[in-house]
């Protein structure tokens, strides 16, 4: 009996121990989604394939929102790991799945419908949904125009939610989804004259709007609205807490603006005419001169892309340009420039391609090394433009003013005090047109952008023979007449 009474006894504290051990095991929390990216040490974001978004060229990965996205992760201090989704379907089935991306960066605007599929940040970038339609074709002024016309847009899209909801007031409006296209395609599609309208924001069309000279924007479809980032829908706040604290401190230290001015603050400076007639040049005259380009950036280690661009804009590739102050050439060298680097022969175009080239990569080494990339190359831009003297004067007005002075945003902003006596009778070496060297590092950027993405390895080859832009393997093909058709 006693042996009986100490073994229930033993059972009863047994049964006590394993419910406390229970308790205790169920208290455990499960490490959050902040914890978990940092204790992995990666950050996988899913985005799109596009030039407003993420893309690779033969410098490496690009895009805005990766730059965005790769900032955030090394604030973390993890790796960033990229994923494309093949459309916005697939992308937010990819960010609910269990062992899905963390994070969704893709030019996502918090419509109601996807605030059922995902939770997103605070908005980083104001955006206006736009009707494309092409020139010469009949214009649509507001939603009643587009009855009856060929529609196409992004499968999934916040367009297809909007044009939806169009219906309800017009019965009548009809138009098609597509998860078999990006935003080039449609744009192209209006160009070409395969559909006649689409809708798609105003960040990316303005990347994309030189690539297609046709196409235009009819009208604004609806108030403006904004991007965001997208994480899995659920209780767990705390890498979107993580986010919108990232975005608050990028908003506040400048971050955010300096990747919109990067990206989307000198598209516009070309407008249509200028569009049109760089794609006509860039297929006609471009080819002759490729190769001199190319041997070019190998001596000097400078994209060849870029030297095309400054050259494109000093001259638009005619080698025999000559401009009233005597500066001649492709490159427009000065003669004291030209006799400085070697050349004998101002309008022979290689000797003036690889004079020009010679000298940017000088100009580009004599700034001080506490500008960093990409300021730095667009610093050697207006150097190469207004020379560094100046351009001394134009960093010493910033830092006077409290701005950055190894900052390519806020010395912009200085230049054009050059020119103003108020301002340049302070500095040491008086009087300059900075004006003109902001919109020359401006045209030079965007014509870079324009080079880059048409020769990026994703588009050598259909794409870029569907767009009539350029074809790879100039050296075997013979240049164009000057009077070929227009694009």
């Amino acid at each position: 009996m006693l042996a009986q009474t100490v073994f229930r006894k033993r059972y009863v504290r047994w049964l006590l121990s394993l419910g406390i051990l229970l308790l205790f095991s169920g208290c455990v929390d499960e490490p959050s989604s902040l914890e978990r990216v940092q204790k992995e040490g990666v950050l996988r974001v899913v985005t799109r394939n596009s030039p407003a978004t993420y893309f690779q060229d033969r410098n490496g990965e690009t895009g805005f929102e990766y730059e965005l996205a790769k900032r955030f992760a090394d604030d973390l201090g993890v790796e960033l790991r990229i994923e494309t989704a093949d459309n916005l379907d697939d992308l937010f089935s990819r960010l609910n799945q269990p062992d899905g991306p963390e994070l969704a960066a893709a030019g996502l605007v918090a419509s109601q419908q996807r605030q059922q599929q995902a939770r997103f940040s605070t908005p980083y970038l104001e955006v206006t949904p736009q009707v494309i339609y092409r020139s010469g074709q009949r214009r649509p002024t507001r939603p009643e125009g587009m009855v009856g016309q060929r529609i196409l847009v992004l499968k999934g899209s916040s367009h297809a939610e909007q044009l939806r909801e169009m219906q309800v007031r017009l019965p009548e409006l009809k138009f098609e989804e597509s998860d078999a296209v990006e935003v080039v395609d449609l744009l192209r599609m209006v160009d070409e004259g395969q559909i006649d309208l689409t809708l798609v924001d105003s960040n990316e069309l303005a990347m994309n709007q030189v690539y297609f000279p046709n196409v235009r924007v009819a009208f604004d479809f609806g108030d403006s609205s904004s991007l965001s980032w997208a994480v899995t829908s659920g209780e767990d706040n705390s890498l979107l807490d993580a986010i919108n604290d990232f975005l608050a401190r990028a908003q506040k230290n400048g971050t955010l603006q300096r990747l919109k001015e990067r990206y989307y603050g000198h598209v516009d400076v070309l407008g249509y005419v200028g569009a049109y007639t760089f794609a006509k040049h860039l297929q006609q005259r471009l080819p002759r001169y490729e190769k001199h380009f190319r041997q070019a950036a190998q001596d000097t280690q400078i994209d060849w892309r870029l030297l095309a661009a400054v050259g494109y804009q000093e001259s638009l590739w005619q080698p025999e340009a000559t401009s009233k102050t005597g500066v001649r050439g492709l490159m427009m060298l000065t003669q004291n420039t030209a006799q400085a680097m070697g050349v004998a022969n101002r309008l022979d175009p290689k000797q003036s391609i690889f004079g020009g080239g010679k000298y940017f990569a000088l100009v580009k080494q004599g700034l001080t090394d506490d500008i960093e990339e990409p300021d730095r190359t667009w610093f050697a831009l207006a150097a190469y433009n207004i020379g560094i003297a100046h351009l001394g004067d134009a960093r010493k007005l910033a830092e006077a003013e409290g701005l950055n002075p190894n900052k390519w945003l806020d010395v912009s902003k200085m230049l054009p005090r050059l020119s103003q006596k108020q301002w340049y009778s302070k500095t040491r070496y008086g009087y300059a047109r900075g004006g003109e060297t902001v919109h020359f590092v401006r045209n030079v950027r965007r014509y870079y952008d324009i080079l880059t993405w048409v020769t990026q390895p994703q588009l050598e080859g259909g794409e870029i023979a569907e767009s009539g832009l350029h074809v790879p393997g100039i050296d075997k093909r013979k240049p164009a007449e000057e009077d070929a058709p227009p694009l």
